[in-house]
């Protein structure tokens, strides 16, 4: 069986960062999947489950709520390995086009105080599953250390 393109990428090299994982011909126009790479994989700690589907929780909130940015929302969610989460956006992107809305949404992520939203039984299928104060931490981590500083080579997948 072939290997799809996302088991091609040298995850040995690959760095926190924002990149363009693929884009997609969707009805006569693109979408566009960001790799939101929280985590360098295998050589540290993934994302605890509860802060990371706390994350999908408030991230996918706030991004459909974003004026600018809510009508070109496709899909926000976590990876399966732990290690970050994919965006997917209508048109066609480029990382530095949505770096400025991921600041404001991981600053959002990072301050965020109160109930998460859809985190009740009737919403949210594993209700219990959340860690707000680590979703926090993480988000607050990669704002700081990754979205601020962010630079060329945070952006373009190794050996691409």
């Amino acid at each position: 069986m072939e290997k799809i393109p996302s088991f091609t990428i040298n995850h040995a090299l690959l760095k926190r960062g924002v990149y363009v994982s693929r884009k997609d011909e969707v009805a006569g126009g693109v979408v566009t999947t960001f790799d939101i790479r929280m985590k360098e994989p295998n050589r540290e700690p993934a994302l605890h489950p509860g802060a990371l589907h706390t994350i999908e929780h408030l991230a996918a909130t706030y991004l459909r709520n974003d004026p600018e940015w809510r009508d070109r929302v496709v899909y926000w969610g976590p990876m399966g390995c732990l290690t970050g989460n994919y965006l997917l956006l209508k048109g066609d992107l480029c990382p530095r086009d949505i770096i400025g809305l991921m600041r404001r949404t991981f600053a959002f992520i990072a301050e965020f105080d109160g109930d998460v939203p859809g985190a009740a039984p009737e919403d949210c299928g594993n209700y219990l599953l959340h860690d707000l104060p680590m979703a926090r931490y993480e988000a607050a981590k990669y704002l700081r250390e990754v979205l601020d500083v962010i630079a060329d080579d945070n952006m373009t997948y190794p050996g691409k």
